[in-house]
């Protein structure tokens, strides 16, 4: 179930499922862009971490949805989908059939950038949407290889969906993502871990329901929280590619 795990691994695992579920509902995005690059210090398959991280995100997200449906600007999330789910197919064969060590690289490379965005409190901004669209498809190469695509497109969806249906629209968009991702995954064979998923869904709870508690608190000191996270991320992708190389 956890593979080859020694006991401190197994422990450091469910931190950091607690993480990404503290993560994803706390900012609204960001459990895989700011989990997985933990993950892959413990073991350095993407392709074993991310059925696991998508089964936990289409549980939480369909938990979180199921009474607010209703506010989602599904208009905007119809007209997007067609520039992010062809480039999310083709992230997810990438993700498949590309040696691992580019992989590794492109993850801790798109990490560093983000990382990087945050800690200097610097922020993707459109004006055009020639570059809406370009985000978007970016974003959606990127969710497709390693499901870390998040910021590019939340970049784009902030200033065409109303705060007030921000989070669920995105929410939404995470479901139909993975709901992708997933599928492809179960045709082609590859093993979705669900009993090491099912197994972490309870340590991951806890960390949803803390970020849900603190959703408020942490927009209220978003510039902090991401400046301590981005120095962290710029730390740990930084020691991974110097492992790599």
């Amino acid at each position: 179930m956890f593979l080859d795990f020694s006991v401190l691994e197994i422990v450091l695992t469910c931190v950091l499922f607690m993480w990404a579920g503290f993560v994803r509902t706390g900012l609204g995005f960001g459990g895989a862009a700011l989990g997985l690059p933990f993950m892959l210090f413990i073991h350095d398959q993407p392709v074993y971490w991310l059925p696991i991280i998508g089964t936990h995100l289409l549980f939480f997200s369909g938990l979180t949805l199921r009474t607010r449906l209703n506010h989602v600007d599904w208009v905007y999330l119809k007209s997007s989908l067609i520039y992010i789910i062809p480039p999310a197919l083709i992230g997810i064969f990438g993700l498949l059939n590309l040696p691992n060590l580019w992989i590794l690289t492109f993850i801790y490379s798109v990490t560093i950038f983000y990382a990087l965005m945050w800690l200097f409190n610097k922020s993707i901004h459109s004006q055009s949407k020639w570059l809406d669209k370009s985000l978007l498809i970016f974003g959606g190469y990127i969710a497709g290889t390693s499901l870390t695509g998040a910021p590019l497109m939340v970049a784009v969806y902030v200033h065409n969906v109303i705060k007030s249906q921000l989070r669920n629209t995105l929410f939404v968009l995470w479901f139909i993502l993975v709901t992708i991702k997933m599928t492809t995954f179960a045709a082609l064979g590859v093993e979705l871990n669900v009993l090491t998923a099912i197994v972490l869904l309870p340590v991951a709870a806890v960390g949803h329901f803390i970020g849900l508690k603190m959703h408020e608190a942490i927009l209220r000191n978003d510039v902090v929280f991401k400046r301590f996270i981005g120095a962290m991320l710029v730390g740990v992708s930084g020691l991974a590619l110097w492992g790599l190389y």
